[in-house]
């Protein structure tokens, strides 16, 4: 009988070495390690640093007028976007897992398919449909006759609440993800005995599958938190003036970087309350499925205006967060294909692909080694360099601009003096000037995305192996090579894709560290949008949107694979 118990677990850290049977290669590995925890952490240190120098009478003006609205509105937003992640994700999640209706199966996927648009793109889409000029308000007017503005009123979707509303239907995948990977894992003889003592379904949900659900909601919760806070283009474009937003504008319109620093440390403070919620909400909460039995879960048949009820729930999101955005850029997009190549689309096209194709191998690469320098030596030094490699992907775009663009300043004078008193010869702007600033901060926040993958990966590779081949006489780095990399070989195909995609949507960093006349796919959506022109950006935003359909297609893929598998050995 399958129970929810804590149960032991194998400890990987008997099948290592000790500190003092390290071979040479072992030391390289964790020496590399090190260093890539030194420079993800950089970023961090260096922000500290400029935000103690002085600011002058800026950071009163920030203090007085400028920080309390902010941080009253990223409260806000984070709140309605939290409320609406929560409600879909949850929800659909519940349905699709625990309910039989027509078209579960094809919502099963389809639910994770709005993660392929980046948030700014859906905001500019979404101005097009609901603005005043847009076919929305063009039919009501149409329809009953209004003249202008002032005969009728719509809500206005340049403003905080449209943010929301956005944000929230693009975001829910991830609560939806998470959420419903926890469901599928829960006991099914825990919810049968539930329905046994008499739970209908509604008891059923809250009182015992929610509870057990309630760590993978956090963390798809704050996930999707951190990708509100990050965002740039859309709070721009809605004029909703968060802290990112006034990271942004402290740089660039009131040229004081102290005082952007110091913003985004209170930015970085929020997110590490964000992380510190999170793990203190599953702090005590472990659950493991004792039997490797398993029986069906307990499901719903939906007939009548239930079904129809349910179908609609999951059809809406998938409506709103992708199927609306996407056949409007296909509208505008299909107008323009002249601009397909125009060599300005085809300079952006290749130095997206430039800056995306080398900052996610590298990312691997580098995920690649810490997390096996944590597994031939597991102690607490290698785990602290996993964990510190990981905050990357909290730390927002612009905050790890200010605290790249300094170090990085200095790196490039630094070897620019040498060479002028060495050789004679100046070399300019080699890291900021070179588009490397680039991808060093792609490979400091997307580093997690392709950590956890490869970590996960690496687990499912049995100790046993690394014993056996060092028997054979192979070293660490021909063990890795020849053992591991080998069985892995998918999961680090999956996350080289799944870093090139993030790296393809990134705007934040990309905006503010990009060398001069340096164009990528999103920032040429984003010059197109603010100058009120999104058409004349339809082009790169559907490819935009096309690459980023692959990850959201491999997700929705492997989950259905998952959930058949479990399908097929509960029955």
């Amino acid at each position: 009988m399958s129970s929810i118990v804590s149960s032991p677990t194998f400890d990987a850290a008997a099948a290592v070495r000790p500190v003092s049977a390290m071979t040479r290669s072992d030391r390289v590995l964790l020496a590399i390690g090190f260093l890539m925890a030194a420079l993800t952490l950089m970023p961090i240190l260096a922000l500290v640093v400029i935000a103690v120098q002085p600011t002058g009478e800026v950071w009163t003006h920030l203090l007085g007028t400028v920080l309390p609205s902010s941080l009253v509105t990223t409260g806000l937003l984070m709140l309605g976007v939290g409320a609406i992640t929560l409600i879909v994700g949850v929800g659909t999640a519940w349905l699709v897992t625990m309910c039989r209706f027509p078209g579960r199966a094809l919502f099963d996927w389809a639910l994770l398919i709005p993660l392929a648009v980046p948030t700014y793109i859906i905001a500019y889409t979404y101005v097009e449909i609901l603005d005043y000029t847009g076919p929305v308000q063009g039919a009501l007017r149409a329809l009953f006759g209004f003249k202008t503005s002032r005969d009728y009123w719509f809500p206005e979707i340049r403003s905080l609440g449209g943010a929301i509303f956005v944000m929230g239907f693009v975001l829910y995948p991830y609560v939806y993800l998470t959420t419903r990977a926890s469901f599928l894992l829960q006991s099914a003889c825990a919810l049968d005995v539930s329905r046994t003592l008499g739970a209908g379904p509604m008891r059923l949900f809250f009182v015992v599958a929610l509870p057990l659900a309630r760590p993978a909601i956090v963390v798809g919760l704050s996930l999707a938190l951190m990708e509100c806070l990050n965002d740039i283009g859309a709070v721009t474009f809605f004029g909703v003036n968060t802290m990112t937003f006034s990271v942004y504008d402290t740089w660039i319109h009131r040229s004081s970087l102290a005082g952007a620093a110091q913003l985004a440390c209170g930015m970085l403070a929020i997110v590490f309350l964000l992380l510190w919620a999170e793990r203190y909400a599953r702090r005590k909460q472990r659950f493991h499925i004792t039997t490797s039995r398993y029986l069906a879960l307990p499901s719903y048949q939906l007939t009548g205006p239930r079904a129809g009820l349910a179908i609609l729930a999951c059809a809406l999101p998938v409506l709103l967060g992708f199927v609306l955005p996407a056949a409007l850029l296909v509208d505008y997009a299909s107008r323009r294909l002249d601009e397909l190549f125009d060599p300005a689309l085809m300079a952006a096209v290749g130095n997206s692909l430039v800056l995306s194709i080398t900052a996610a191998l590298l990312t691997v690469a580098i995920g690649i080694l810490l997390t096996y320098a944590q597994r031939i030596q597991h102690n607490p030094a290698t785990q602290l360099f996993g964990r510190v490699a990981s905050i990357g992907y909290a730390i927002p775009g612009t905050v790890l601009a200010v605290g790249i663009l300094i170090p990085l300043a200095a790196f490039d004078n630094f070897i620019d003096g040498f060479s002028r008193s060495v050789f004679g010869v100046g070399t300019g702007l080699l890291m900021l000037g070179s588009g490397a600033a680039l991808i060093y901060a792609y490979m400091v926040r997307f580093l997690a995305v392709a950590h956890g993958q490869i970590e996960g990966g690496f687990g499912k590779v049995t100790p046993h192996l690394d014993m056996a081949a060092r028997t054979l006489g192979r070293n660490s780095v021909r063990t890795l090579f020849e053992v591991h990399l080998p069985l892995i070989r998918p999961i680090l195909l999956t996350a080289v894709l799944l870093a090139f995609v993030d790296c393809m949507k990134e705007l934040p960093a990309t905006i503010l560290l990009r060398p001069f006349n340096f164009e990528t796919l999103a920032t040429t959506v984003y010059n197109a949008a603010s100058r009120e022109a999104f058409a004349e950006g339809a082009v790169p935003a559907l490819v935009i949107v096309l690459v980023g359909l692959a990850p959201a297609v491999l997700l929705a893929w492997s989950s259905a694979q998952s959930f058949r598998g479990r399908k097929s050995a509960r029955g």
